[in-house]
């Protein structure tokens, strides 16, 4: 079964760093198009960015262009998501999932095996 867990989040002053993972165990992660998704404290859960399979086509949420990058390692079956310039509008909890359709798809409903999450504060 596969499981997706996150790290890396925590609190930076805006203007600052940080570089999410995402990393896959029992099952190979290049078999799948892997999604990041953030949800802000009473708000809807809102899609970020999402990587092909082989890392070779990404697209991003306007909201994080320029600013967020994804990249994977499947030698590692890990999804990586540097996040520069932060800003407080970015605070949420950061989870990634993988993609069904296999399409890069922009709404929730594909995806599945949900990681728990990663939290990322943006505050000064």
């Amino acid at each position: 079964q596969l499981q997706l867990v996150e790290s890396g989040g925590g609190l930076v002053q805006p203007g600052g760093s940080l570089r999410l993972s995402c990393v896959a165990s029992g099952s190979s992660l290049d078999y799948y198009v892997i999604g990041w998704f953030r949800q802000a404290p009473g708000k809807e859960r809102e899609w970020v960015s999402c990587v092909s399979r082989n890392g070779g086509s990404s697209n991003y949420a306007d909201s994080v262009k320029g600013r967020f990058t994804i990249s994977r390692d499947n030698a590692k079956n890990t999804v990586y998501l540097q996040m520069n310039n932060l800003k407080p509008e970015d605070t949420a909890v950061y989870s990634c999932a993988v993609d069904l359709s296999m399409k890069c798809d922009i709404s929730v409903r594909p995806y599945e095996y949900w990681g728990q999450g990663t939290q990322v504060t943006v505050s000064s």
